[in-house]
């Protein structure tokens, strides 16, 4: 088990040094997305003109979550591991997995947790270049009384994360039955973009969609970890409700990550031979 550890900790090590040579694109990828930050609060500032409050949250409320799910991206969302996997697949690279006592999915979860270390990291810097400016608009949650959100939300950016990895390691298994993964990966970034609160807060929904959206995976792939730090989530026993749904999906995911990933192996196989 030592030994096994070890083993995916060297992966890690690998995979910060590796991406600490792509820092500056990290960094300019994070500059790019403060400028998109600055898009957000003028619509937003445009959408607050004569409201005291929509949805129940007033302007900084809202503007401390966009600027949390800046952040928390960077940590948590798979950016291009899709690919990444689907060349590997494509180029005959992962044939040399297959002849090592290594986990091919713990190997990618290890260089994604390695990537996004470093991009987590470098999205800080211009927040901070940024928070002079903002700061009257950041309005975090974190009195007496709020210490639950640290205990389901920490868990639950965890569980997000393995979540975002392993629905990207699906869409890359795909390259052994399809030459290409593009349409299916620009499709799921566009439903993603709507249904994991990227584009809106999901809260702002009609009722009823807004019910019907914590059962989908992507209400847990970006706005239930985002909404529990940042005040938009109220009740500890709804969000202790939630990291169980997500637990469940993240257990499907992982179990639909294992089928293709064997499956896959089979037809890659018969291919070879």
């Amino acid at each position: 088990m030592i030994r096994s550890l070890n083993k995916y900790r060297h992966v890690f090590l690998v995979g910060l040094q590796s991406n600490l040579i792509y820092r500056w694109n990290f960094l300019i990828r994070a500059s790019f997305s403060a400028f998109h930050l600055v898009v957000v609060f003028m619509l937003w500032s445009a959408a607050y003109e004569g409201k005291t409050e929509i949805g129940g949250f007033n302007v900084a409320q809202t503007m401390t979550y966009f600027i949390a799910l800046m952040v928390i991206r960077f940590f948590i969302s798979a950016f291009n591991e899709d690919y990444q996997i689907s060349e590997e697949i494509r180029n005959g690279l992962i044939n040399q997995f297959l002849l090592k006592p290594i986990d091919y999915f713990i190997y990618r979860l290890s260089i994604f947790g390695a990537a996004r270390f470093v991009s987590g990291l470098l999205a800080i810097v211009p927040l901070l270049v940024a928070l002079p400016f903002v700061r009257d608009y950041v309005e975090l949650p974190f009195g007496e009384g709020e210490a639950w959100r640290l205990y389901f939300g920490l868990p639950a950016l965890a569980m997000s994360a393995v979540i975002q990895f392993t629905i990207a390691f699906c869409f890359g298994m795909l390259t052994f039955w399809f030459l290409e993964i593009q349409s299916f990966v620009v499709l799921s970034y566009a439903i993603e973009s709507l249904l994991a609160g990227q584009i809106f807060p999901l809260d702002l929904l009609p009722r009823p969609l807004f019910i019907f959206s914590q059962y989908l995976p992507y209400y847990y792939q970006m706005y239930f970890p985002v909404a529990i730090l940042t005040g938009r989530l109220n009740d500890p026993a709804g969000a202790a409700q939630g990291l169980m749904l997500q637990f469940a999906w993240m257990i499907i995911l992982l179990t639909i990550a294992r089928l293709l990933w064997t499956r896959g192996l089979r037809r890659h196989t018969a291919v070879g031979g």
